[in-house]
């Protein structure tokens, strides 16, 4: 037996058996009968909790988030929800907050101890703030390197054609480290879907790296603009390397025309990001995953500019989305599971993501009997392992 060989005894796996998962080098290289690794020194009993993949958190805000910092109460736009008014607030609330770098640990601990240890966080990249803020997070997740996988996304959160030097900034972005190439209502912000989204396309093909979208345009805006970067997406060959994130204009639409949307966004590849926010219509997650779409999620905001709410809970998310859909039964509550593991991983086209032989040995324990009761009791404390190794347990990051 290999010294870095490690069985886990007494795992429940999503079918409800009992098994023994063994993992070498950070992958699990076999799941068999409980018992059946006799001798092995290395034994971490499980105790018969579920064994599910680690959560994938797939759209969070790293850089402008309160979370550990003292508490900013929440200041409610002038005429309803408007995206200008919200970066002045942000920038606002910003000047007077905790160092970044103390922010987005604590806001990374907070996810960890939940379970995530897959993140896609996008980082303000624009005239405003040039590239201070992704300098900051780079550094971040370079501590945090061997205990979360981290995809920063060069985010223009002042626009792109109506900030100064933008789309320079961006493409440095990713040349320093940045890992996709943001967007931000391109008709509603910037006036100009061609001249945006020329910008962001253009950046990803010459760079190599996909896309990541903000979109909270409304109704048939909103719907418009995803058919474009639908369009995009196919004439570059981008299947699977686009997303678009909020899309809540996928949620005004009529049955039959969401239906011809969904058909057109699944024959393009692109991802749709729903964190089910409880003051939007929010996509129609059946609808677009019978389409064959593929649906993620994130927290979105934790305790920051647009919101106050947050946990860094996955778990807590699919519970939320499943609740706001009317998911019931346990093949729905299973579907909302999906979103925030499964489905997030094929967005960021993880390598290795599961519970399976070959897969890295990312998971998490849960006292549950299986992924359905799971959704709706969001049980703690939990245990966290990446490739292998204690991450977390009973809510704190262990080091």
């Amino acid at each position: 037996m290999s010294a870095t060989q490690t069985v886990f005894t007494n795992a429940k796996l999503a079918d409800g058996t009992l098994k023994d998962i063994v993992v070498q080098d950070g992958r699990i290289t076999a799941i068999g009968e409980t018992g059946s690794s006799q001798g092995v020194k290395d034994v971490v009993d499980i105790g018969g909790a579920l064994v599910v993949p680690s959560f994938v958190e797939g759209h969070i805000h790293l850089d402008t988030s309160f979370y550990g910092d003292r508490w900013i109460p929440h200041k409610p736009c002038i005429n309803g929800f408007d995206v200008h008014e919200r970066v002045a607030f942000q920038a606002e609330n910003m000047a007077a907050a905790a160092p970044m770098d103390e922010r987005a640990r604590n806001q990374l601990d907070l996810c960890i101890s939940n379970g995530a240890l897959q993140m896609r966080s996008h980082v303000m990249v624009d005239g405003s703030v040039g590239l201070k803020s992704l300098e900051t997070i780079l550094s971040v997740r370079e501590e945090y390197a061997g205990i979360i996988d981290i995809q920063l996304v060069a985010f223009p959160q002042s626009g792109i054609l109506k900030s100064p030097g933008t789309p320079e900034l961006m493409d440095e972005a990713i040349a320093m480290g940045a890992d996709l190439v943001g967007g931000l209502d391109p008709l509603s912000f910037d006036r100009d879907i061609k001249g945006h989204l020329d910008v962001v396309f253009g950046i990803a093909e010459r760079r190599g790296v996909d896309v990541d979208i903000h979109l909270h345009d409304a109704g048939t805006l909103g719907a418009m603009t995803i058919e474009e970067i639908c369009a995009r997406t196919t004439a570059l060959g981008m299947q699977g390397h686009v997303a678009v994130s909020h899309a809540y204009g996928l949620g005004d639409l009529a049955p039959e025309a969401a239906k011809k949307i969904a058909a057109l966004i699944a024959r393009s590849g692109v991802s749709i990001m729903t964190n089910a926010p409880g003051n939007h219509n929010f996509p129609p997650v059946a609808l677009l995953r019978a389409a064959g779409v593929n649906v993620f999620s994130g927290s979105d905001n934790i305790r920051d500019s647009w919101w106050p709410f947050g946990d860094g809970d996955m778990l807590r998310r699919a519970e939320i989305i499943a609740y706001r859909s009317g998911f019931y039964t346990d093949t729905e509550l299973s579907a909302a599971f999906d979103v925030v593991t499964a489905g997030g991983a094929k967005a960021l086209r993880l390598e290795g993501y599961g519970v399976a032989v070959g897969a890295k040995a990312d998971f998490v324990t849960l006292a549950a009997e299986h992924v359905p009761e799971a959704v709706v009791a969001m049980p703690k404390p939990r245990r966290v392992f990446k490739e292998g190794r204690l991450v977390a347990e009973n809510g704190a990051v262990i080091r």
